[in-house]
């Protein structure tokens, strides 16, 4: 099977545990060994791809387990919980992490939309939203393979890394996710342009009402738009992520204080209070209760 195929490209490269640059721009590949249980997160714009082991994703209250079978497609920035409650010395988690440039995702969106490969007329109803499980296709495989035997060679990478990856992207594009994903990088999405200009912003005040004029939509319709791509009303996704920011801030060690004042909390007290009510600790104790781990974010 090519996910074993895969596997061994990843173990090849990397004996111990990590998250490490492919040599391909965007492409890493990642293995854990040691169980991690699901904590705040920040999923940016990605894919990320198990040939061996499990991971977990909670957003807005839904569970995503993906393993071997499925791939994850994230095309917005996301606040989650995320881990690897699975993994264990024996099976590891092992895999690839695929960051999406928006910039190549819309060039390819558009060349199928050019080419007759667009939107279907009919209005889709989204099966998941934020987040979309994927099955492996033929297209798909074959993709990343031809992607990840690349990886060790210079010249190979240098020369054919970027065409290869596009290859990849256009598999996922045509895929079970490609309906969701496409939605997000097609033209005229002001709602997955309202997301980057929230997490690029966090640390200035946003206004929700800023937002809808930025969209060209009234507060009411970019309210509805918004959560039917996401789950969350707006005020609760600016929240959402500011708060899950910080956590991962504070547990990189930088103090309460500088991780509230990071992503736009001007009173540390609000900062304190709306962290305990969602995280049922307040920031100090849920940072000395954390120990390093692998993210891909």
């Amino acid at each position: 099977m090519k996910q074993d195929q895969i596997k061994d490209i990843i173990n090849r490269q990397m004996t111990t545990d990590g998250l490490v640059q492919s040599g391909i721009a965007g492409v890493k590949l990642f293995r854990v060994s040691d169980p991690v249980p699901c904590v705040p997160a920040v999923y940016e714009p990605s894919i990320v791809i198990i040939a061996s082991g499990a991971k977990e994703a909670v957003l807005d209250g839904h569970r995503y387990v993906y393993d071997r079978l499925q791939y994850m497609v994230c095309p917005m920035s996301m606040p989650v919980e995320a881990g690897t409650p699975q993994a264990s010395p024996d099976d590891p988690l092992v895999g690839v992490y695929i960051s999406l440039d928006p910039r190549i995702m819309g060039e390819l969106a558009r060349e199928m939309e050019d080419a007759g490969g667009g939107l279907p007329p009919s209005r889709q109803v989204l099966v998941s939203q934020g987040i979309r499980l994927a099955q492996w296709d033929d297209a798909f495989a074959d993709a990343l393979m031809r992607l990840l035997a690349l990886v060790g060679n210079e010249t190979d990478q240098a020369v054919l890394g970027q065409s290869r990856l596009r290859e990849l992207l256009y598999a996922v594009l045509k895929g079970e996710a490609g309906y969701f994903a496409r939605q997000a990088f097609g033209v005229g999405n002001a709602i997955a342009r309202s997301i980057s200009h929230v997490s690029t912003h966090l640390d200035e005040p946003i206004s929700i009402d800023d937002l809808a004029a930025r969209a060209g939509m009234s507060r009411a319709v970019f309210h509805r738009k918004f959560k039917n791509a996401t789950t969350m009303s707006p005020i609760q996704f600016v929240k959402s992520m500011r708060l899950n920011n910080a956590a991962m801030k504070i547990a990189g060690g930088m103090t309460v204080n500088e991780a509230a004042l990071d992503v736009g909390y001007v009173s540390p007290s609000q900062f304190s209070r709306e962290f305990k009510r969602l995280y049922g600790q307040s920031p100090r104790q849920w940072g000395d209760a954390q120990h390093p781990a692998l993210t891909l974010n």
